[in-house]
């Protein structure tokens, strides 16, 4: 998976693979450099990461803007871009019209729904959290109106790309 990141204003191109078969193994690609990496969860909000044979601790904190990252001592600001991902490319402005899928950006697992059919939810709204790569993720609304249909039950393993839910 590729991402666009910026780490306090510089931009970085970041690739992970999974290693083997174990989901807190990775590869990352940084701006052309391979690094090795295992990392683990340890409470909401805090990793443990095994780096170049280092191992760091490190605190992540959601933001309006991104998340703000501590590692040894240092704060970093940080925005992630999924550049396959519709929302990196739609105006802040733009307000979506009609009928809308909502997708899973990327494989996990579903580890919360929040909310259910036939509920009105506003734009931003989350609607449910996937966990991918030992990180969560929570899913919003892409637009105000009613969840029409729900496709995700908790517990269940989705692909990139598969429809979660509708909202009308």
């Amino acid at each position: 998976m590729k991402y666009d990141i910026l780490i306090n204003g510089a931009r970085r191109s970041v690739a992970f693979t999974q290693l083997g078969d174990k989901p807190s193994q990775v590869t990352a690609i940084i701006d052309g450099r391979s690094v090795e990496a295992d990392a683990a969860r340890i409470l909401p909000g805090r990793y443990s990461i095994l780096l170049g044979g280092h191992s760091l601790e490190v605190n992540v904190e959601e933001t309006a803007s991104g998340l703000l990252v501590y590692v040894a001592g240092r704060e970093f600001q940080v925005e992630i871009t999924d550049p396959r991902s519709w929302r990196s490319r739609r105006g802040g402005s733009i307000q979506l019209e009609g009928r809308q899928q909502v997708t899973a950006p990327m494989p996990g697992k579903i580890v919360s729904v929040l909310v259910a059919p036939g509920q009105k939810v506003e734009a931003g709204q989350g609607l449910l959290v996937i966990e991918a790569m030992k990180m969560q993720n929570e899913i919003r609304s892409p637009k105000p109106g009613v969840l029409e249909r729900l496709f995700a039950k908790e517990g269940q393993t989705v692909s990139a790309g598969e429809v979660l839910a509708v909202i009308s």
